[in-house]
């Protein structure tokens, strides 16, 4: 004779299941840079912000207080650098190339483009400078040995921004039909040649 065993019952088997609190915060912020990057801060609403993440706005302000401190994370590029710069120095180049065009690809954020997008943003606008040359270049700088350690990370990061471009805003034609891979191996020895000259 077989027994039978049937699912628990409750809410947690009815219930539809849940969003991830973790995903859900990365979808906000996502919207968020994406409406930061066609709009100035003064005009998104966070209305517009939660219709683009496909939330309610009042989970918007649960998770992150109000709109202001919703777009000082946006504005920050703290949690995108320690990713962008998590390699060895040896290997950064390749390691900045490949991240970039994944998270373009995959995740459909730049960790670094939206910095192009600062002259949109009057005020914001200078917040997103001042975050990015903290944030992004002097961070870069202070792991670079050897004469002109700050030049050498501005002309990198120059050159990961114009890859950012092409690839995610001009959408080039031939780089979006190329494998990551093979842009990796023809652009990262660019980068790494102003990271380790």
């Amino acid at each position: 004779m077989s027994t039978v065993t049937t699912p628990p019952t409750g809410l947690a088997g009815t219930a539809a299941p849940r969003r991830d609190a973790e995903a859900t915060k990365a979808a906000i912020l996502r919207a968020a840079r994406r409406l930061l990057a066609r709009h100035a801060h003064a005009d998104i609403t966070l209305k517009a912000v939660a219709e683009q993440a496909g939330v309610s706005a009042p989970l918007i302000l649960k998770y992150f207080g109000n709109k202001d401190a919703l777009f000082a994370r946006v504005m920050s590029f703290e949690a995108d650098t320690d990713a962008l710069l998590d390699a060895p120095l040896e290997e950064l180049g390749r390691h900045m190339v490949r991240h970039l065009l994944v998270s373009q690809t995959e995740q459909g954020a730049d960790p670094i483009l939206r910095i192009v997008f600062a002259p949109l943003q009057g005020e914001q606008g200078d917040i997103l400078r001042a975050n990015f040359r903290t944030q992004v270049s002097d961070r870069l700088t202070r792991r670079l040995t050897g004469p002109d350690a700050g030049l050498r990370a501005e002309l990198a990061v120059s050159a990961l921004l114009g890859l950012g471009v092409m690839y995610g805003i001009a959408r080039g034609t031939h780089l979006r039909a190329t494998a990551i891979e093979d842009i990796t191996d023809r652009y990262a020895p660019l980068v790494q040649a102003h990271l380790t000259p």
